[in-house]
């Protein structure tokens, strides 16, 4: 268990994390974070496509959504699916979440339902699982973070005991192109499976939201998101390189349209906290 507190001339906030347990790891990208801000301003973020699939369990006010192809939406406790475009997260001054970030297979056997329905889009939890209220009010009621992650892993095992497991083809293929950053010839994975390029669409899109295609690019763009926060100072063009991108124009164009921004205002925009401001 970790817990870190911060402060600056305009803010104080603290963010816990604790390592999952053992049967849940290769279900999230990471440990899950509980966040608590407590003083400073209200703040827009941007967030940016990950390959992952962020679930939100809110401990404060409602959250604003702003997606530009639609009007802006307040959401309580929510879940989104992968992304292939930016969006903007309007928080109060102070703030209250336990963020976890699930695998796309981890998401598909946890929500139960096709991941294509959620791309794009952002939904309230209690929509997709009735009994997420009863876990949300349980967590505002706890008085630890200890308390509140082991609720959390209580639950999500429950769900994914019931669950079925992916198909071996698509968490085959899924594992390929993490392991490479989205290189792997899509293709190839085709051929290796057997399967149509149609099939392993279709498989993808149910299971992971995505073409396998634009998961390849989401992975390519989120190493390179990596890369460009690193304190080991690289040029755009060696970041470029490495991603596997053609060229610096070609990450340039990616960031235009997955961040909506360039690459060196992205990175001007780093918060203290982590995130990115819009």
């Amino acid at each position: 268990m970790w817990v870190e507190r911060h402060e600056t001339e305009g803010a104080r906030w603290e963010v816990a994390r604790r390592e999952p347990r053992a049967e849940l790891r290769s279900y999230l990208l990471g440990a899950p974070e509980g966040w608590t801000q407590v003083r400073g301003e209200p703040r827009s973020l941007r967030e940016v496509p990950f390959p992952g699939v962020p679930l939100i369990l809110n401990l404060g006010p409602p959250w604003e959504i702003d997606d530009p192809r639609k009007q802006p939406e307040r959401r309580d406790s929510f879940v989104a699916g992968m992304h292939a475009a930016p969006t903007i997260v309007r928080a109060a001054s102070s703030w209250a979440c336990i963020e976890l970030r699930l695998t796309p297979l981890g998401a598909h056997r946890f929500l139960r339902l096709p991941m294509h329905e959620l791309v794009n889009r952002s939904v309230e939890l209690e929509d997709l699982l009735p009994r997420a209220g009863e876990l949300t009010t349980r967590l505002r009621e706890a008085h630890s973070w200890p308390e509140r992650f082991d609720l959390i892993e209580a639950f999500l095992a429950r769900r994914l005991a019931d669950s079925l497991p992916p198909s071996p083809g698509v968490e085959w293929s899924w594992h390929r192109l993490r392991r490479t950053g989205g290189r792997a010839s899509i293709g190839e994975l085709a051929a290796e499976l057997g399967w149509s390029h149609r099939r392993l669409i279709a498989r993808f899109r149910e299971q992971i939201g995505l073409a396998p295609k634009t998961v390849a690019r989401v992975l390519r763009f989120d190493r390179a998101v990596a890369a460009l926060g690193s304190p080991t100072s690289r040029g755009l063009a060696e970041i470029a390189f490495d991603c596997g991108y053609f060229d610096q124009a070609h990450l340039n164009r990616d960031f235009r349209e997955l961040a909506g921004t360039t690459p060196t205002v992205f990175l001007r925009s780093k918060l203290d906290s982590g995130g990115v401001a819009a």
